[in-house]
């Protein structure tokens, strides 16, 4: 009898998991926690697939950072879970990329260019798919809907207004204002409602991360009407689907690409506010922030979730790719100068950009983790 590759009670485990994720009450938590497990998995799976493909001994697969807390052996690599969950790694046999003074048994160093490259773009690589499959999937359900309403969800809310003042937030879904209802009430109603109660309590019906809440919005008269100072935009909500199409995978593969190429766009323009020191910290999320974002993407619907697991997957792919050392584009990078160099940089050297690197990120992080801490206070 073929020996399993992985232990029965690993994989009974890892169901067990899944299914209490996906369908027990209060999962909201979970399902993030498994997205960024899971896509961490993918990613470090690039760099063993390709690994194996230049012949290389995996020495030891983890998904997470530090002491190992449990694990089971394949073959020659041992697959962990370790104590600190900021990532994962991928250690060749006897080698360590991280460390360019190590030993190289078999041979890591001595490979060709583009056999390098694409073990460290391995995991770029594998994101990247990841969020093309998921955006496909998301693209084919959308094409199958036969019936939508719109459901007004709020995109902004001004420092300081009534509906600050108010407790209204970003991202509560209106159910209803006064004698109002959504869906079925028309916009332009609703503007006319807030303006004829200025100085009134006016009384809002939400849904915020999935529980039904009441608030009482008092408009501020502001040039003879009442005004609260917030943005809603309307996002179509599925009501009827038909059956599954051939031609719903063709027409998500040309959404996955379309909506991959946009939020690219919005990453890189991100990345050039934080650069030149114009992000706000409301924007920058970190794991913690995630994993609310995720929670409410959840509780929401599976195409929701699906949505986040394919935009948090290319965020991955992206800020991977970028030349900073210790990330896999830093990698490429200082491969890439020295082969247009002709020269190999000293050993000396690569350890002090690496480890230069390294702080970086690990500040970076810390930074992140603290901004999602003082969010949770809110």
């Amino acid at each position: 009898m073929r020996r399993l590759p992985f232990p029965f009670s690993f994989c009974v485990a890892l169901a067990a998991v899944s299914v209490f994720a996906l369908k027990v009450p209060g999962a909201g938590f979970w399902g993030p926690v498994l997205m960024l497990g899971g896509l961490v998995f993918l990613h470090e799976g690039g760099h063993f697939l390709a690994a194996k493909y230049m012949g290389m001994p995996v020495e030891v697969f983890s998904l997470g950072f530090g002491p190992r807390l449990l694990g089971f052996k394949w073959r020659e690599t041992d697959v962990r879970l370790s104590a600190l969950p900021l990532g994962g790694y991928v250690k060749l046999a006897g080698f360590n990329p991280e460390e360019p003074g190590a030993d190289d048994p078999y041979g890591f160093l001595k490979q060709p260019y583009g056999k390098r490259m694409l073990f460290y773009s391995g995991g770029i690589l594998a994101n990247l798919a990841t969020t093309l499959v998921l955006f496909t999937f998301v693209g084919a359900d959308q094409a199958r809907v036969t019936k939508r309403q719109e459901s007004w969800t709020v995109i902004e809310v001004v420092s300081g207004g009534a509906a600050d003042q108010g407790g209204l937030k970003v991202g509560d879904e209106l159910r209803g204002i006064g004698d109002l209802h959504f869906p079925g009430a028309e916009w332009d109603a609703a503007v006319a409602v807030i303006q004829a109660h200025a100085g009134q309590p006016l009384p809002f019906h939400l849904t915020r991360e999935g529980k039904p809440l009441e608030l009482a919005l008092v408009p501020r008269l502001d040039g003879g009407k009442g005004r609260l100072g917030f943005m809603p935009l309307p996002l179509p909500m599925p009501l009827e689907r038909r059956a599954y199409r051939a031609g719903d995978f063709l027409e998500g593969g040309g959404y996955a690409l379309s909506t991959s190429w946009r939020l690219s766009g919005q990453v890189f323009g991100f990345l050039k506010k934080l650069v030149t020191f114009q992000a706000r910290s409301a924007e920058v999320a970190g794991p913690i922030g995630i994993i609310r974002q995720g929670s409410r993407a959840a509780k929401a619907s599976l195409m929701d979730f699906l949505f986040m697991c394919g935009a948090i997957s290319l965020q991955l792919a992206l800020l991977n790719a970028l030349p900073i050392p210790a990330l896999d584009g830093g990698h490429m990078a200082l491969l890439t100068f020295e082969k247009l160099r002709r020269k190999d940089l000293t050993i000396e050297l690569k350890e002090k950009i690496l480890t230069g690197g390294f702080l970086l990120l690990a500040s970076l992080m810390a930074l992140v983790i603290v901004l999602d801490l003082l969010k949770l206070r809110k």
